[in-house]
């Protein structure tokens, strides 16, 4: 459960979310099969999880209090608007964390069926259909709402990507492609001192207990790969364990948090003189062992 993996005492919302995520799943028959169950970010606020595609996550953030929506990486809008309409709830909002397609492309889509929604991307780079456009460090609310959020830039799987925080009750970041469940997206337009940075100075940064929504359901084979370079920490057999069983039993592996992620991502252990060791890269600086992970990773099979 996701309270084992929380590296503070957590407090009774993020034991509800725990007990949320046990149980969310979406109508996708080929990789879950119990009905959706909200994770809180406070009583008025849920994430709903929404898998996608092959392997993609998209979510649902519906604020109770207004009675309205946003969804992130909409590239299946009519899942997202049908579970909206089964909620009864207005969507008012979607966030775009970078331009690739399993992330960006039902944008034009979902504003043909949502007049006036306002789709929400990076600055620094090009998506479609994207209307508002966020600069690193700024901070808007949700559309019809007072739930706010701040676009964090985190370049190197695209040189433009930005995550999107939540500084609620229960913090969240929707980080896309940057960061994933005990492992990062590949570097596609940046390169290691870029994740570097964008891993461990802009994202290790926010509370321990942020929780993590990331893009992609890759956790066992992140937690293999982990394993494999970084053999002697228990946190890391342990949440391969726990990512077997939820794979077994069609539940999903998010969200994560910051903190379990600085204690069994290898990509956010950079600076641990025991993994530089472990990969006889005992003088080299966190942005070079970044690159041999990456390398590393890029080769890694089951």
């Amino acid at each position: 459960m996701l309270s084992a993996f929380i590296t503070h005492a957590p407090s009774p919302l993020a034991l509800r979310a725990s007990k949320a995520v046990r149980h969310a799943t979406t109508s996708n028959p080929a990789r879950f099969t119990a009905s959706i169950a909200p994770v809180p970010l406070n009583k008025s606020v849920d994430v709903h999880i929404v898998p996608i595609l092959s392997d993609n996550f998209s979510y649902l953030i519906h604020d109770k209090k207004s009675n309205v929506a946003a969804v992130i990486d909409p590239a299946d809008p009519r899942r997202l608007l049908s579970l909206a309409n089964s909620l009864n709830v207005n969507l008012t909002t979607a966030l775009v964390t970078h331009h690739h397609w399993d992330h960006a492309g039902g944008n034009s889509e979902l504003a043909a069926l949502v007049p006036g929604i306002e789709i929400v991307g990076s600055a620094y780079e090009d998506a479609e259909a994207v209307n508002v456009k966020m600069e690193t460090g700024t901070s808007r609310a949700i559309k019809d709402s007072d739930l706010s959020y701040t676009a964090l830039k985190t370049p190197c799987h695209t040189m433009g990507h930005i995550c999107f925080y939540f500084q609620t009750e229960q913090p969240a970041v929707f980080s896309g492609d940057t960061l994933m469940v005990a492992g990062c997206g590949k570097f596609f337009e940046g390169d290691a001192a870029d994740m570097e940075v964008s891993l461990n100075k802009t994202l290790a940064q926010l509370p321990d207990q942020a929780l993590v929504f990331c893009g992609h359901e890759y956790t066992v084979t992140n937690l293999s790969f982990a394993q494999s370079v970084d053999p002697s920490n228990p946190r890391v057999k342990e949440k391969l364990a726990w990512a077997k069983e939820q794979v077994a039993n069609h539940q999903p592996t998010v969200p994560s948090t910051i903190g379990d992620e600085k204690m069994s991502n290898p990509f956010m252990r950079t600076s641990r003189p025991e993994l530089a060791e472990g990969l006889d890269l005992r003088n080299a600086s966190a942005a070079e062992v970044m690159g041999v992970l990456r390398e590393r990773k890029n080769n890694f099979r089951l």
